[in-house]
């Protein structure tokens, strides 16, 4: 008589469930590298975030005996524990840079504003002078002829010309490419076209060094009807301009 015997068979492998511990490593890693770069502190925080997060499932996982990557999940929740701490310094960094650059901005425009307020309405001849100690003079309109070839002059129109100039009193060189010649005129406020001919129209070029002077001569073209002329000379980005109302006609 024979028994048969049957081995019972053996058991499958489990198979461990470790990815969510090496991913929250992988984003620890790449978020700590990020928040060591101020400007990129919302990339740092997300992924610090994430990677902290992934790292408590991997925990749990560990504790379930699902997973067997314990050392690898505890250094990712210690990873996206720096990345989000440099990612609130890097904010801080940022915000405080952003804000000090705005504050420089406003110093600078409020320092180079003229000195008085009421200077924003000159007459012929006035000066208006800036903190900086630069200066801008305008002088009294005169009666201008264009050329055959002029260009801005419109037929039936009369031209003035007037002379603008700079004096730098300041202790840096002044940039006067940057300076910028407008005009208006007649009751309405018209556009006075600049004219541009073989004796006007050259504007400021170069710069002006400390002590000195530039001086252009500019024309005009105006209502024949016109009876002002109003110029307004900006002499750069981080100035405010200034307008003369002149008497013409």
């Amino acid at each position: 008589m024979s028994y048969d015997t049957q081995v019972p068979p053996a058991a499958a492998p489990q198979v461990m469930r470790n990815g969510l511990g090496t991913a929250a490593l992988i984003l620890g890693i790449i978020g700590t590298l990020s928040g060591l770069v101020p400007l990129l502190f919302w990339l740092a925080g997300i992924l610090g975030l994430i990677a902290l997060i992934l790292s408590l499932v991997a925990k749990g996982r560990v504790k379930r005996r699902e997973a067997n990557n314990k050392g690898v999940a505890v250094t990712g929740a210690i990873l996206g524990l720096a990345a989000l701490i440099l990612s609130v310094v890097g904010a801080v960094i940022t915000f405080t840079a952003v804000k000090d650059a705005v504050d420089e901005i406003d110093k600078t425009i409020k320092d180079t504003a003229p000195k008085d307020p009421a200077a924003k309405n000159l007459a012929d001849g006035d000066t208006s002078v800036y903190d900086d100690d630069l200066k801008v003079t305008v002088s009294d309109p005169k009666a201008y002829s264009p050329s055959e070839f002029a260009v801005g002059h419109t037929q039936g129109n009369k031209a003035y010309q007037v002379t603008v100039v700079i004096e730098n009193g300041g202790k840096k060189k002044f940039d006067a490419a940057l300076v910028t010649l407008t005009g208006r005129a007649g009751k309405n406020g018209v556009t006075a076209e600049q004219i541009f001919d073989e004796k006007v129209g050259t504007g400021f070029q170069g710069s002006v060094l400390p002590g000195k002077k530039a001086t252009v001569t500019i024309a005009f073209d105006t209502p024949k009807d016109a009876k002002n002329l109003t110029v307004e000379v900006n002499p750069g980005f981080d100035y405010n301009a200034s307008q003369w109302e002149l008497k013409v006609g």
